[in-house]
This record gives structure tokens, sequence and C-alpha cells, in this order.
């Protein structure tokens, strides 16, 4: 198994799109900023502040992804609810998923 830093964002952000598991992530991520035990310890000059560098701005761009995801469904569900009022439409909001079949 080849292993880069890459492949280690790749598995982070895949862990955070699971909502079962992004809070706990998010969670260990504080955790583990704030804990005094750490891969490169912070009393090495540069060396010791890449990893907290590294890991914060990964948490950064996730928490504000989750929080645009957050601000662009309710504000997608505010404006469905209001335009199916104002056009007098009696919609449930449900989805019905379908299955296409081709025609020749």
């Amino acid at each position: 198994m080849k292993f880069s830093i890459e492949s280690l964002y790749t598995w982070y952000r895949n862990v955070l799109r699971n909502p079962k598991y992004r809070w706990w992530v998010i969670l260990g991520t504080l955790a583990y900023l704030v804990s005094p035990f750490d891969i490169l310890p912070d009393f090495i000059p540069v060396a010791g502040q890449i990893d907290d560098v590294f890991l914060l701005t990964l948490l950064v761009s996730e928490v504000s992804g989750l929080v645009i995801e957050g601000w662009k469904a309710r504000k997608g569900d505010v404006g469905t609810e209001a335009s199916n009022t104002t056009e007098g439409s009696t919609s449930t909001g449900s989805t019905i998923d379908v299955d296409s079949v081709s025609v020749k």
C-alpha cells in the first residue's frame, strides 16, 4: 500500500462526507490539536507546528464546507416552500425515484 499525504487527505475527506463519522472526526481533530501529545512535538521550532497547521487547515476547510452545505440546504428548502406557496401548489415536498428504460 502506497502512503502519501494525498491518500491521507482523500481518506479524511471521504470520512467527513459520511454523516455518521463527520462529528467524531471533527471532535478527534480538535482533541488532537489541544492535546499535549503530538506526532511532531511543538517545542521543535518549525517542524513542531507543521502537523498542527496542517490539521487546523483541514479542520477549518471541512467545517466551513459543512456550514456552507447546511446554509445552502436551508436556503434551498426555504426557496422551494416560498415558490410552492406563491404558485398555489399543494406539493408535499417528497422526491420520487424513477428507473428509466430505453425506448427504441
